[in-house]
């Protein structure tokens, strides 16, 4: 069967899986106190390491492609009090777990929204507090920050830079400016460029551009123009996702007109085109969306079987909890997962109160945690041993069409992916997925998987 055939059979909703189970289908959801035990349970488990995630919901132009939690304002003055928020919700959670200050952080990460909206005087005082309450890794701290280029400064760069924070990523997402017009988000390559050289001017040492392919407009050329500008500029590694179609969730993506966006095996079309080009400039291409140079931690940990997968995607090192602080923000423990309140003045009421923000979550059962490692390790390595003769047979049958097709090869009760089937990754998993295959979405929850 011929690519374009394929893609057009298996186009079908599917999870990204950045979790197990999907955020659909968080059904036991702990209270604030079961989650406070959860932590408290980790974090008196030696040895164990963590990591922090900060969300900063702030942006001040709406980008119509995003599917983030995304507050859009020009109104600065709300920085400073974010920022103490921020650290009151911390505050909270040391009060309750004050075993986070004995173990050891290995990495924080800034996502949003847009990090660099907040100044580096408060992006500076933010870290400066954070590091002051916990014990940092000494050797092998990882700072990553994401970044806007249109509103990212070199003074930002170098007050992360000081306090250790040595990654950086952009969103890019393409260089055509027909395309830039389109989803709002009018971004010169030079200002790309320029951010670029900065950081590594301060000693960054991985640069990562996000792109995106399936975007309105995007054609074959526009594509090849993009993937070899992004080969020119040389970032240490680039994640290309796929457009991900969720009008029902995010309506500015209605503002697109149908006709305006590649489908199917047009869309994965300009997938192959960028791939070929990163291949050949020496890129290594790594898990289902990612590419990075040789020498990149990512490829690396690739290379020595380390590569983890979380709610930020592939990632070098996996930590035994990751702590989500701000609105919306996601946490997860070895048995649960734990989100913020997504609205703002929720949020905020609740934190000055004393309280930990819960909105969701879901304490995992013990089949659940079987299910999140086997989905972890095919994610990350194409290839997985299933638990048992009867999960073999039900994971082949469900599978049967892209075992047909030549996609996916089964040797004993170890499934995987074969080179032609790596496209259909998401499609495999979902065999995985005990919650998904016993009870399927009655409406619109996941974008199309090619």
């Amino acid at each position: 069967m011929k690519n374009s055939e394929l893609f057009k059979k298996y186009d079908v909703p599917a999870p990204r899986y950045t979790s197990y189970p999907t955020v659909p289908y968080w059904t036991d959801s702990p209270t604030t106190d079961q989650w406070i035990a959860e932590l408290k349970k980790s974090f008196q488990s030696p040895p164990m390491t963590w990591s922090m995630y900060l969300h900063i919901p702030f942006c001040e132009t709406l980008c119509t492609f995003c599917g983030c939690n995304t507050s859009i304002t020009k109104d600065h003055k709300r920085e400073l009090p974010y920022k103490n928020m921020i650290l009151k919700e911390f505050y909270n959670y040391l009060q309750r777990v004050p075993e986070m200050r004995e173990k050891t952080l290995k990495q924080m990460h800034f996502g949003g929204g847009t990090p660099t909206f907040l100044s580096a005087q408060v992006l500076g005082e933010l870290v400066s507090s954070l590091f002051k309450e916990v014990k940092r890794d000494a050797k092998h701290f990882e700072g990553s920050i994401e970044v806007d280029p249109r509103r990212t400064n070199e003074e930002q760069l170098k007050v992360l830079a000081d306090l250790g924070f040595s990654r950086v990523s952009m969103g890019v997402q393409d260089f055509d400016p027909e395309v830039q017009r389109l989803v709002n988000r009018i971004q010169p390559r030079e200002q790309t460029a320029k951010i670029t050289e900065l950081a590594r001017k301060h000693g960054y040492t991985s640069v990562n551009y996000d792109l995106i392919y399936g975007l309105p407009k995007q054609t074959s050329e526009s594509m090849k123009k993009t993937a070899e500008v992004t080969c020119q500029m040389r970032p240490d590694r680039i994640a290309l996702y796929s457009f991900a179609l969720v009008p029902w969730i995010k309506p500015a993506q209605r503002l697109f007109k149908d006709e305006d966006l590649p489908f199917g095996d047009a869309k994965r079309e300009l997938y192959e085109i960028a791939r070929e080009i990163l291949l050949a400039a020496g890129y290594l291409e790594i898990g289902m969306d990612h590419f990075a140079l040789p020498q990149d931690p990512l490829a690396i940990a690739d290379k020595n079987q380390n590569l983890h997968r979380n709610f930020m995607g592939y990632t070098e090192s996996r930590t035994d909890v990751l702590l989500g602080l701000g609105v919306s923000a996601i946490s997860e423990s070895p048995g649960c997962f734990h989100q913020n309140e997504k609205a703002l003045p929720v949020y905020e009421r609740k934190v000055e109160a004393g309280e930990i923000p819960s909105f969701r979550g879901h304490l995992l059962s013990d089949v659940d945690k079987v299910r999140r490692e086997q989905i972890l390790k095919f994610m990350t390595k194409w290839e997985v041993e299933l638990e048992s003769d009867e999960q073999t047979k039900e994971v082949r049958n469900f599978l049967s069409q892209l075992e047909q097709d030549h996609l996916i090869v089964f040797q004993g009760r170890k499934m995987k992916l074969t080179e032609i089937g790596k496209p259909f990754l998401r499609n495999a998993c979902m065999a995985l997925d005990q919650r998904l295959r016993s009870q399927a979405p009655q409406a619109k929850v996941f974008s199309q998987s090619v």
